[in-house]
């Protein structure tokens, strides 16, 4: 089972930008599809961004020419680079092992991205 340790989150003015990192605890990262969830107050968690262990990047609609997905397979660590930061983007983030759109590992704790207008 991989675990996951989010960072990065914090409280950025609409316009601004944050890097979040997710740290995974296994080799395994390495040959998996990795990708970044959020939550936000009252609404189920929705896909963000998903990037293959080759480099090919998907993004949400709401999301696309924001943000940008990376990885380092190297350090087991996938970023999620955020510009241009809305109101609408304050939630919780999570990353995790993708398959079909959805998450498929134990959750983490996640990383609070709070976006003031």
């Amino acid at each position: 089972q991989v675990q996951l340790v989010e960072s990065g989150g914090g409280l950025v003015q609409a316009g601004g930008s944050l890097r979040l990192s997710c740290v995974a605890s296994e080799n395994s990262f390495s040959g998996n599809t990795m990708g970044w969830f959020r939550q936000a107050p009252g609404k189920q968690r929705e896909w963000v961004a998903s990037i293959t262990s080759g480099g090919n990047t998907i993004y949400a609609d709401s999301v696309k020419g924001r943000f940008t997905i990376s990885r380092d397979n190297a350090k087991n660590t996938l970023y999620l680079q955020m510009n241009s930061l809305k109101p609408e983007d304050t939630a919780v983030y999570y990353c995790n092992k993708v398959l079909l759109g959805l998450g498929i590992g134990a959750w983490g704790q996640g990383t609070q991205v709070t976006v003031s207008s």
